[in-house]
């Protein structure tokens, strides 16, 4: 069986109806199980105090935020190169998800920094090209919304695509390009900081475990609202075809 074979829509209405709902319990399950442990379930942290939890909303949905932008780079190069309807309008059902996701972590960032680095906000390097990418996700759905043909569409937001992507990247590492600013560097999704093989500060078993529970379950809820929103887009689709040929008709 060939992955290419669910850029049909019909197969791929019919795959991911019946693995959606294994999605959405798995996905609840997980964030619930992730969120009950972290909040009730493990101490404060000698430093930040009960603030420390709100690591279990920001870092999953900055994840999400990130790889959404990823997950939409890879379905515009099918589009431009394979000329799949599927993956365009994955990339375009996963936009308004992946917005969601930045505005959490954007807003779960400020109320987490604003104890520990005393303002809202700050022009951080990181901060900044999330804001950025924010943006970039804005006009992304924008630019689908103005421009009638179909086709066009998807070849525009592709470009915007490609070109957005530079800041999906930046948004992840940031830090470790400039030294300046205040947001720390990778202390969770790093090697050593799981396996406790470097020296850096990394998350504390204690608090790692409901907090990779939670991210777990914000990558299946991610998938999940792609699947059911990608449905959603194949189905007005053929509602517009369908209505375009009656007017024709007519």
């Amino acid at each position: 069986m060939s992955l290419w074979e669910y850029a049909n829509p019909k197969k791929f209405l019919t795959t991911s109806e019946r693995v959606l709902p294994v999605f959405w319990w798995l996905s609840g399950a997980c964030i619930v199980i992730g969120l009950i442990w972290g909040f009730f379930f493990t101490p404060d942290d000698y430093r930040q105090g009960s603030t420390v939890k709100i690591i279990y909303l920001h870092v999953p949905s900055a994840l999400m935020a990130i790889n959404a932008w990823l997950m939409m780079l890879v379905a515009a190069l099918i589009w431009l190169i394979r000329r799949h309807h599927v993956s365009a309008l994955a990339a375009r059902a996963a936009a308004p998800v992946g917005a969601t996701m930045t505005i959490i972590a954007l807003v779960t960032g400020a109320i987490w920094g604003q104890p520990m680095w005393g303002t809202w906000w700050a022009w951080d390097p990181r901060l900044t090209s999330f804001l950025i990418l924010f943006l970039f996700y804005l006009g992304y759905i924008a630019l689908w919304s103005a421009i009638e043909d179909p086709d066009t569409a998807a070849d525009l937001t592709s470009v915007l695509c490609l070109v957005g992507s530079v800041f999906a990247i930046l948004s992840r590492y940031a830090v470790n390009f400039w030294n300046q600013g205040l947001h720390q560097g990778a202390s969770v999704m790093r090697a050593g900081a799981i396996t406790g093989t470097d020296t850096e500060e990394k998350v504390s078993n204690i608090f790692f475990f409901p907090l990779l529970v939670c991210m777990v379950g914000f990558v299946l809820l991610f998938i999940a609202l792609v699947l059911y929103r990608t449905g959603t887009e194949i189905r007005a689709r053929r509602i517009r075809a369908l209505l375009a040929r009656e007017r024709m008709a007519a």
